[in-house]
């Protein structure tokens, strides 16, 4: 074979083919696309007989190395492959291919990027399959020189469905193309191509076809409604060098008859915005050479504009360019938009959500109530606080029963002595001056203070602030007043000792605390920088920040994104923490180590912490708020006596992980039914990776990293194909060929999000939400708190979380890493791999039950144990799995009816019911005339125990008293017991007893 005759036969043919414009077709799913790829070349032969054929294909490819990956040739009439292909030259812009057809048979198709899927799992990675050569060398000899070759038509090309079209935006310009499209621009740095909101630029790399078609445009046409949330798109093309500093600014918009559109009303969300925190900011865009970024610009057209065409100036700069001036016509209808065109989402209206500041006032959150300030104390719902002169907390009291189903009057001190920072020298402790506290604003949901203090060397100014949940936020300057060698900067947390009786975090799972413990920062591979330290009815979080705190990626992907070392705090790792006991205190040293300051050098010891519990645990929510987990229909799940339905993602009526909005009126039916039979619906929504599915994908995606994050790339099919590189790729779901991106934290997506939760609660009537893991902080929590309350809404939350305690996630505890969330929680579903029979009661009681907290909870990996989960009140949730099945406790609740119980858990001390053996435990649940009993053991092997009944404190007649072993389906068989009787108890396993006073 001669290439060099190919190639140039190849090179005239593509001179006329490229200039034609091919058919784009979208097909129903009409082939298997894990097997043939996602596109196809339609090829039509006048001779049916011929025993070669030639297709000249002008493909304009998005992809690279198209002559890397393998093509398939196949006869539609057999859909057969035909093994004699010859490619004989193949570019991104083209391809000239022979093969043999059959003979009768004229249409053919040439699959040009199949691929096969490594792992069939949730987190595939495709690889496009390789070149090679499957033709015969008998054949290949008789295509050159060959008379009988018949040319085949380029009928069209097709996608498999539209979700995988590339045109018109993904259709590339040839290299001539561009290069006469430069020349034509000689003397611009750069081009700017403006373009309608329905032809979403999606190519960073290439210039589209489109534009070569139409040409530079300088005047922008579009349509528009009164009160539309607008939008359009500028295309930036450098083409001499990088541009630096790219800025969009806006001129009134108006109509030769007056009327004025303001530039007020108009933003560029590349160069502005509004952050999650409420925050206005300004950005300038960079962009390389040879590039394409699109600029989107909004227009929120007011509802009283007058119809008619309004033009204007849009002008595009840059520090190192020219400005170039785009005219902008915008044609505005009489037609008014339904709330701002929201109603029709792939127009692009909801980009305006992304500077939203829906639910931002920190108004007080039911149960809470209105923070108090007296002299120097704060009072918040079951606490008080009790500030120092140098702006620490002094003092801080919990005021919870130790059953935590209620308030007391009797308070517990968290602290032994007040919080301190102190910083060394070489003769001891910096003696700081307090200048005095000041409260510079005291809201009822939000109160601030300031203190200044002062030594020989060194100024803290101490800023501070706490919420009605709890949560206290604090930033503290040190400022160098002179050169000064420090031989450390620590703070000391000075805890009563039975406050702090259990530990979690600092690489510790919930356990007993340690009477001595030594932790050092270990950022690249730990998500760790401060502990949960307390006791059932009193504790207390902490977090060790500075200046640079950035939130981490979390479930699987901290590696990706951890933790930023505190300048302060790690001091290049020479900081760390070690927890020591004396005899009537707990000393939490949080320790920076020696460092050497100049004068005027500054750092920040910010630290926040979570004054825990939140409130009392709502037992009687518990036993009537029971969930069913799966998408069936709802006659069947209201047979079950679940009263809460929760729907995942991937499931008919929510098939699009985190982006509910594509289905929502078969959503809003089934909630509707669901409300008619006395059921509420809760939907799968989170933050952390969103649906490819989402209408705004590429316009977030030119905001650069501000959303999603930076990453390999990889994954399904469609990733690689149109978002081509530079993501993490997440969760898939088959079924729905759903391929989902990684976020990148704490971004203006969590506007979106809490608006698109306003939106569902009004417009489709959801009653919560089931979170799977959180991605996002406390200040969007309580927005969507919020929202999802209005109005009366229940705005039920429960949160799911997989264990978090490993490499992936960076070794943090779940518990730990979402207590700043757990204020607005109903319910915690603990969860996923985490190991409920070789863990230890403190373990279940401060990472998996949520009772130091305030909330109940539910198990789910293997089912649960439920003998263990009854001592916290928990069950499973059904059906997640064939074993969980929580009917026949649920029967033993109604039975019983715990609605009005109190529980009374095995670490009060005053339980009156406990056993002679310290690893079998007994929780009561206790109404007049009756108690339930719930026995869980410990143990090593099968043990015979008795209970040990306090029948005074119990308030019932031992003379009187039964006590029966109810028939629990799974669980236990009948009996009936005598007081001081034994009771085998097997290993893991345990009992529900009933003692009942029959007087």
């Amino acid at each position: 074979m001669n290439k060099y005759f190919y190639l140039a036969i190849f090179t005239l043919i593509c001179q006329v083919s490229i200039a034609q414009q091919i058919k784009y077709v979208t097909k129903n799913n009409d082939w298997d696309a894990d097997s043939l790829g996602n596109h196809r070349v339609v090829l039509t032969l006048q001779n049916a007989n011929t025993h070669i054929a030639k297709a000249v294909i002008a493909w304009r490819r998005n992809d690279y190395h198209p002559e890397l990956k393998q093509l398939f040739v196949v006869d539609s009439a057999t859909n057969k492959r035909v093994m004699n292909v010859f490619v004989a030259a193949i570019t991104r812009e083209a391809c000239m291919l022979y093969f043999e057809p059959n003979t009768g048979d004229k249409k053919y198709f040439v699959y040009y990027m199949p691929y096969h899927v490594d792992r069939k799992s949730n987190y595939p990675n495709v690889k496009y399959l390789k070149a090679s050569q499957t033709a015969s060398g008998d054949w290949l000899q008789t295509i050159e020189g060959s008379k009988d070759i018949e040319g085949a038509k380029v009928e069209c090309i097709q996608s498999v469905n539209a979700m995988n079209s590339f045109y018109p935006m993904e259709v590339i310009a040839t290299d001539t193309e561009v290069k006469n499209l430069v020349q034509q621009n000689a003397g611009k740095t750069y081009l700017v191509f403006p373009e309608d909101r329905l032809n979403i630029i999606k190519m960073k790399h290439d210039l589209p076809q489109r534009w070569i078609t139409n040409g530079a445009q300088s005047v922008f046409d579009g349509d528009a409604k009164r009160g539309e949330n607008y939008s359009y798109q500028l295309g930036v093309y450098p083409t001499a060098k990088d541009l630096s500093g790219v800025k969009v600014s806006f001129s009134d918009l108006k109509t030769k008859t007056g009327q004025v559109i303001s530039s007020k009303v108009m933003s560029c969300i590349n160069n502005s915005g509004t952050d999650y925190k409420a925050k206005s900011f300004n950005k300038l865009v960079d962009i390389a050479k040879g590039e394409v970024q699109a600029m989107w610009c909004l227009v929120n057209i007011p509802s009283t504009v007058v119809a008619g065409t309004y033009e204007g100036i849009v002008t595009v700069s840059a520090k190192n360019a020219e400005t170039t001036k785009i005219g902008i016509r915008i044609k505005v209808g009489a037609t008014a938009a339904v709330n701002g065109g929201i109603n029709e989402p792939w127009k692009e209206t909801r980009l305006a959500w992304l500077n939203s500041t829906l639910a931002q006032q920190n108004d007080i959150i039911k149960p809470y109530t209105p923070l108090v300030v007296k002299d120097n104390s704060v009072a918040l719902l079951g606490r008080k606080v009790t500030l120092d002169k140098t702006g620490f907390p002094k003092s801080i009291q919990t005021f919870f029963t130790p059953e935590m189903t209620s308030f007391s009057a009797k308070a517990k001190e968290v602290l032994n002595q007040p919080i301190k920072l102190i910083a060394e020298n070489e003769t001891g402790a910096e003696a700081w001056q307090p200048k005095g506290l000041k409260f510079t604003e005291t809201q009822p949901g939000t109160v601030k203070w300031t203190a200044t203090n002062t030594s020989a060397d060194l100024q803290m100014d101490v800023n501070g602030s706490i919420e009605f949940d709890g949560f206290a936020a604090y930033t503290v300057k040190v400022t160098a007043l002179k050169d000064v060698d420090l031989k450390d900067i620590r703070m000391e947390i000075p805890f009563n000792k039975n406050a702090a009786k259990y530990m979690m975090g600092l690489n510790l799972k919930g356990e007993k605390r340690p009477d001595n413990y030594e932790w050092k920062w270990d950022v690249a591979h730990k998500n760790q920088d401060g502990a949960w330290i307390g006791d059932v009815n009193a504790g207390l979080q902490y977090s060790l920040r500075d200046e640079n705190y950035v939130r981490p990626l979390n479930t699987n992907f901290y590696l990706q994104k951890p933790l930023l070392l505190p300048t302060s705090w790690g001091n290049d790792n020479k900081g760390g923490i070690n927890i020591s006991e004396t005899n009537n205190y707990v000393m939490v040293n949080n320790y920076s180590g020696a460092r050497s300051m100049k004068r005027g050098d500054v750092l920040y010891y910010n630290f926040t912490l979570l004054i825990t519990p939140f409130h009392p645990i709502n037992t009687d929510f518990q036993w009537s708020t029971r969930f069913y987990h799966k998408y069936s229909s709802l006659d069947s799940i209201k047979q079950t006596g679940a009263t809460v339905v929760n729907i995942h993602h991937g499931t008919p009526i929510n098939p699009y992980i985190n982006y509910p909005f594509i289905r929502w009126r078969q959503m809003k039916s089934y909630i509707d039914s669901a409300h008619q039979l006395g059921l509420k619906v809760k939907i799968y929504n989170t933050v952390r990776e969103l649906s490819n599915s989402a209408y705004e994908t590429f316009p977030m995606r030119s905001l650069g990293h501000e959303i999603y994050s930076t990453g390999k790339g990889g994954g399904y099919s469609w990733l690689q194909e149109h978002v081509a590189d530079d993501y993490i790729a997440a969760w898939y779901v088959p079924e729905y060929k759903d391929a989902a991106l990684i976020n990148s934290g704490m971004s203006r997506w969590h506007n979106y999000y809490v608006e698109g939760m306003n939106w569902l609660v009004q417009n489709v009537g959801i009653d919560g939400i089931y979170l799977d893991d959180v991605a996002f902080d406390r200040i969007t929590m309580k927005r969507i708190k919020r929202v999802l309350t209005k109005d009366g809404h229940p705005g039920i939350i429960d949160l799911h979380s997989a264990n978090q305690y490993n490499k992936s996630d960076g070794f943090n505890n779940s518990g730990n890493l979402y207590l700043e969330h757990f204020p607005y929680l109903n319910r915690l579903w603990f969860g996923e791999y985490f190991d409920y029979e070789k863990n230890t009661p403190d373990f279940f009681l401060t990472e998996v039950s949520g009772i130091p907290f305030g909330l109940m909870g539910e198990m789910l990996q293997g089912g649960g144990n439920p003998w263990r989960g009854m001592i916290y009140g928990m069950t499973n949730r059904m059906p997640w799995s064939d074993n969980a099945d929580p009917r026949p406790i649920w029967k033993v609740w109604d039975n019983f009816g715990m609605h009005g119980t109190k529980m009374v858990g095995y670490w009060v001390e005053t339980n009156p019911v406990k056993t002679n053996n310290p690893e079998v435990l007994a929780t009561i649940y206790k109404k007049p005339g009756k108690v339930l009993v719930s026995i869980a053991s410990w143990a090593a092997d099968d043990v015979n125990i008795k209970l040990k009944i306090d029948w005074k404190a119990l308030g019932l007649n031992p003379a009187t008293a039964t006590i029966t072993a109810p028939e629990v389906n799974n669980f236990q068989q009948g009996a009936k017991l005598k007081d001081g009787q034994e009771i085998k108890v097997e290993k893991g396993k345990g009992w529900l007893l009933i003692i009942t006073d029959k007087k």
